[in-house]
């Protein structure tokens, strides 16, 4: 039988993509199919931890935008993101996986606190560590979480799973003739200014060779696919 290409992984899933089709708040097929997805690739053996952003719910840039201090609206979104770790945390367990959500703003009747080590221990005790509330600190984005997260726990991947098949040079959605990359360097996404992440979490991502793969995640069975190195979305690393 094939192996998983990677052994420790960060999926960084987008709370847009938790939205489905409905555009806002959480939708329950997208919800059961990423727990699926994820509880097939840890019964292969992965030790999977999960990232979650919280735009389905709040955004702290739109909040900044219509006159709210920048701080505090941050401070929502990073609330945003521990509802979805919560619903996520529910479904996987409905999947029969065992589960931790682990909050970098202490609220210990719904989640743990963000400790290191406690989180590598849990990984190799076979659960799916979820991880809330970003880094605790406003003006950081969900996506440097995870690039900060992967970098503290040794993960060998960041998947990266949107609601597109990968990373285009214009937005595919207005233009018909979008190319998608295969791949790209992490000085490409930076200099292009490709949305795939922010600049920081690029950086540290760069800083700490951790590549990153964009795929669609509202293709049933492509977290399996991306695990075992099927060539599917792009791939963004230093030898890229």
């Amino acid at each position: 039988m094939e192996k998983p290409r990677y052994r420790r992984v960060v999926l960084k899933i987008s709370g847009e993509a938790l939205a489905g089709n409905q555009g806002f708040g959480l939708q329950h097929d997208m919800l059961v199919s990423v727990a699926e997805q994820v509880a097939e690739i840890r019964d292969m053996g992965i030790e999977v931890s999960l990232v979650v952003g919280g735009g389905n719910l709040w955004r702290g840039i739109t909040g900044s935008a219509q006159g709210m201090d920048r701080s505090q609206a941050d401070y929502m979104g990073m609330l945003a993101t521990v509802m979805n770790a919560l619903a996520l945390q529910d479904a996987l367990e409905k999947a029969g996986s065992d589960t931790r959500v682990l909050s970098a703003i202490e609220m210990r009747q719904v989640a743990e606190p963000y400790i290191r080590r406690r989180a590598i221990r849990h990984l190799e005790k076979g659960r799916i560590v979820i991880f809330a509330a970003g880094t605790g600190n406003p003006y950081f984005s969900t996506d440097t979480t995870a690039a900060l997260r992967a970098a503290e726990i040794e993960a060998e991947v960041i998947l990266m799973a949107k609601r597109v098949d990968g990373v285009y040079d214009s937005d595919p959605l207005v233009n018909p003739n979008a190319q998608r990359f295969e791949s790209l360097s992490y000085l490409d996404v930076l200099s292009r200014g490709l949305g795939v992440m922010d600049s920081t979490a690029t950086s540290l991502c760069m800083d700490n060779n951790i590549p990153v793969i964009v795929f669609d995640l509202t293709k049933p069975g492509n977290i399996r696919r991306v695990v075992m190195g099927e060539s599917i979305g792009t791939y963004v690393g230093r030898d890229s």
